[in-house]
C-alpha cells in the first residue's frame, strides 16, 4: 500500500533546521520540504522560502497556499511571535509552543523566576537594571567567581567572573551593547549538560541528554559561545539522573504551565549543572534543541518525526508513544569555525559516507563546493556504539576539512 506523502514547512535558518529537514527526508513520506528563511545551503535538498521568521502573517499565507500538512518550528522569533496560536486558530497543523507557554524560554530571567516560583532548585540569582546595583549585590556575596549573564539569549552573553572588577567590565559591556536586564548567578561547581524532552503538554517523554561544549577554547578556556561540541547520551547522567530531572524538573514545569491553560507542546530543553551531591539546578529553558545538540540526538531518534510530531499536535502522543525508539549508540559534533569569511571549505568531499555534515550560513560556489562564514561554518557528526569510537572517527573526518583560518576544539569527548 502507497504511504501518504506530506509536504512539511520548517521555520528556521540555523543548522538545526538543516538536520531536520535532511532527517525529515530520508524517513520517505514527505512529498516536499519548504524551509523560511532556510540557508544557502539547504537549497540541495529542500524548497527555500524568501520569508523571514518574524514574519507570522506570510508565514501562515504561505503554508494555507501550499496546503502544508505540517509547520515545524525551530526558529525562537517565530514562537516568540506565537507563530503557533495564529496556525492553530487557522486550523493548520504546527509543532511548536505557543508564546505563552514558552515565555520561560523567551529570557533567562523568565525561566528563573519561573523555576524559583515552582521551587524547582536554581542557583541564587538576582536580575539588575544597573551595574551598580548589580556590584553592590556580588560584594554581598560569600565567594567568587560569580556568573554574569545577558537577559536574552545572544551568544558571548555569558561569563564566569573571578573578579569584581571583571564583573563590572562585562556588565558594562552588556548594558551597552542594548541589554536592559543582566542577571548575576552563584556559581555551581559541578557537569553542566542539557536535557530535552517531547511532549503534548501532559505526558512527556526524554530524548536524550546531551554533553557540551560551550567554552570557544580547549580546557574549557576562552569566552562563553553559543556551542562548540557535543555528545549524546550524556555518560554522567544515569537513568536514575534522568528519572530525577523528569520527577523535579520536567514535570513541575508542564504542570504549572498546563495549570495557567497554557499547556506546553514542543521539544522543551533545559541547560542544567549536577553538583558533587547530585543536585540538579536549572540554569536556563530553550523552545527547541540547540546546535549542535541537535545534530546529536537527531541521529538517535528512529521514530519518524512527522508522525510524532503531528501525535503531540493533535492529543495522541500519550496513546501512541509509552517510550521513543531511541538508537542504543553515542554522536559527538563538532562544530568548525573560521576566523574569515569567503574561504573555500575544501575536504567536503572526502568525508566518509556515514558523516553527517550540517551548515550554518555558509555560501555555495558550485556542486560540490562552499564558502566559509566567519565564526560557525559547519558541523560535523559521528555515531558509533561506544563514545571513544564516536570520537575516534569524528576527528579523524575533521582532519580532511581544509580552509584558511579553520578553528575548532580538539578535546570534545575528553574533558567534561
Amino acid at each position: 500500500m502507497e504511504t501518504n506523502k506530506n509536504k512539511i514547512l520548517i521555520v528556521g535558518s540555523s543548522a538545526c533546521a538543516y538536520t531536520l529537514a535532511k532527517k525529515l527526508l530520508e524517513q520517505g513520506n514527505i512529498e516536499e520540504i519548504f524551509v523560511a528563511a532556510g540557508s544557502d545551503a539547504m537549497k540541495e535538498f529542500a524548497t527555500v522560502v524568501d520569508i523571514r521568521e518574524y514574519n507570522v502573517k506570510e508565514l501562515l499565507d504561505f503554508a494555507m497556499e501550499n496546503a502544508i500538512d505540517l509547520t515545524i518550528v525551530t526558529s525562537e522569533i517565530a514562537i516568540t511571535n506565537d507563530i503557533a496560536t495564529i496556525f492553530a486558530n487557522n486550523n493548520m497543523k504546527i509543532f511548536a509552543p505557543t508564546k505563552n507557554s514558552a515565555f520561560i524560554c523567551e529570557n533567562k530571567s523568565n525561566g528563573m523566576k519561573f523555576a524559583y516560583k515552582n521551587k524547582i532548585l536554581t542557583p541564587r540569582f538576582g536580575i539588575f537594571e544597573k551595574t551598580a546595583l548589580a556590584i553592590d549585590y556580588i560584594q554581598k556575596q560569600p565567594q567568587m567567581p560569580i556568573v554574569i549573564k545577558a537577559e536574552t539569549h545572544q551568544d558571548k552573553g555569558v561569563m564566569v567572573c573571578s573578579s569584581i572588577a571583571e564583573a563590572r567590565n562585562f556588565m558594562d559591556k552588556l548594558f551597552d551593547s542594548g541589554e536592559k536586564r543582566v542577571l548575576v548567578e552563584d556559581y555551581i561547581f559541578g557537569h553542566e549538560f542539557s536535557f530535552y524532552i517531547i511532549t503534548d503538554g501532559y505526558h512527556a517523554l526524554p530524548l536524550g541528554s546531551v554533553a557540551t561544549y560551550k567554552y570557544e577554547l580547549e580546557g574549557n578556556g576562552g569566552a562563553m559561545s553559543a556551542g562548540m561540541g557535543a555528545f549524546a547520551d550524556d555518560t554522567k547522567v544515569s537513568q536514575d539522573i534522568q528519572d530525577k530531572i523528569m520527577q523535579q524538573i520536567i514535570y513541575p514545569t508542564l504542570n504549572s504551565l498546563a495549570n495557567s491553560q497554557t499547556p506546553y507542546v514542543g521539544i522543551l530543553g533545559v541547560d542544567l549543572v549536577m553538583d558533587c551531591d547530585k543536585n540538579i539546578f536549572v540554569i536556563e529553558f530553550n523552545p527547541f534543541l540547540k546546535e549542535p545538540d541537535a545534530q546529536c540526538l537527531l541521529s538517535l531518534i528512529n521514530e519518524n518525526l512527522y508522525d510524532l510530531f503531528s501525535a503531540c499536535y493533535i492529543g495522541a502522543f500519550a496513546d501512541e508513544y509509552e517510550t521513543l525508539d531511541i538508537d542504543n549508540a553515542t554522536t559527538a559534533s563538532l562544530v568548525i569555525c573560521s576566523t574569515k569569511e569567503g574561504e573555500t571549505i575544501n575536504g567536503l568531499s572526502n568525508l566518509d559516507f556515514d558523516t553527517q555534515v550540517s551548515h550554518f550560513k555558509t555560501k555555495k560556489i558550485n556542486d560540490t563546493e562552499y564558502e566559509t562564514t566567519k565564526g560557525r561554518s559547519i558541523i560535523l557528526t559521528r555515531k558509533a556504539r561506544v563514545a571513544s569510537k564516536a570520537i575516534e572517527d569524528l576527528y579523524a573526518e575533521a582532519e580532511e576539512i581544509k580552509f584558511s583560518g579553520i578553528k575548532y576544539r580538539k578535546d570534545i569527548g575528553v574533558i567534561q
